[in-house]
């Protein structure tokens, strides 16, 4: 088949591991209630290039990656004519996969750009991974990858079943790398809530856990459990003043500052419970 087309396909198919991988990292890993978390990122990746190798695996072999093309290269597997060639079909196919990810993502209020789906070791690795752990992963995990490619595509393997093993086998890289050095993906924000209020600020932060930036009932009872979490508050993103419980015989209970302009009402103080403030009234005992 001829290069151009075989390079048509290999740009479709990054397009789709990119668009779909990181996209699923971007959208949908830490949605309110129903995220997908690192479970789901992980299948996100493994289906892309599940669904593609059987879409265009018979006509570009379905690499989708440069590292791939150059571990077939060395296995000679391909020839090192054609690889520059795939190289900027790939390329390509994830600039636009991108390209089409921010353009949606972007449409959400106080969308500010972040980590947006990228690797990371030190303070961007959700375990907070050294650049040599981060590294040997990747150098391990990869290997293991081609492994698998070479394994599963070889003449003697069973027909019809490479995909599903290719598949299969990204997904259980994301399943280790994700939380060490995030390979493809950015779930692992969701379980830091300081460091993905720092990465995508501080309205994307509390929207992102927070259930939506805005007030609980009428008259301003508190943020959302995930704006809490983070120290947020509506106006200012600063946090919201706390009024701790008066002590027993300490009297009336202590005011609460007015709010910033902008913040809504001040937050009404229940009344103290009996033996915490003023004497309660005692009935009249029968003479």
């Amino acid at each position: 088949m001829a290069l151009a087309r075989r390079c048509a396909a290999e740009t479709i198919g990054t397009f789709w591991l990119t668009f779909g991988g990181c996209g699923s990292a971007v959208l949908a890993a830490a949605f309110p209630e129903v995220g997908i978390g690192l479970l789901g990122v992980s299948l996100a990746f493994g289906l892309t290039v599940l669904t593609m190798a059987y879409a265009i695996g018979h006509i570009s072999g379905c690499h989708l990656n440069p590292a791939v093309s150059v571990g077939l290269v060395v296995g000679k597997r391909f020839p090192a004519s054609e690889l520059p060639a795939y190289v900027i079909a790939q390329v390509v196919g994830a600039v636009i996969g991108a390209g089409v990810l921010y353009v949606i993502a972007s449409g959400k209020p106080g969308f500010e750009i972040g980590g947006f789906a990228a690797n990371g070791f030190g303070e961007h690795s959700p375990g907070h991974y050294s650049m040599l752990a981060a590294g040997v992963a990747e150098v391990v995990l990869t290997f293991m990858f081609l492994m698998i490619i070479l394994g599963a595509t070889d003449k003697r393997a069973p027909a019809g079943f490479a995909p599903i093993a290719i598949g299969l086998g990204l997904t259980l890289i994301h399943l280790i790398g994700i939380p060490g050095h995030q390979p493809l993906g950015e779930p692992g924000t969701q379980h830091r809530p300081g460091d993905l209020r720092r990465r995508v600020g501080a309205r994307p932060a509390l929207a992102l856990l927070g259930r939506a930036d805005r007030w609980r009932g009428a008259g301003g009872r508190g943020l959302s459990a995930g704006g809490e979490r983070l120290g947020l508050t509506r106006a200012g993103m600063g946090a919201a003043p706390t009024v701790p419980a008066p002590r027993a015989g300490t009297g009336p209970a202590p005011t609460v500052p007015a709010p910033r302009a902008g913040t809504g009402p001040a937050p009404t103080v229940p009344a103290p419970r009996v033996g915490m403030g003023a004497a309660p009234a005692h009935r009249a005992l029968p003479g």
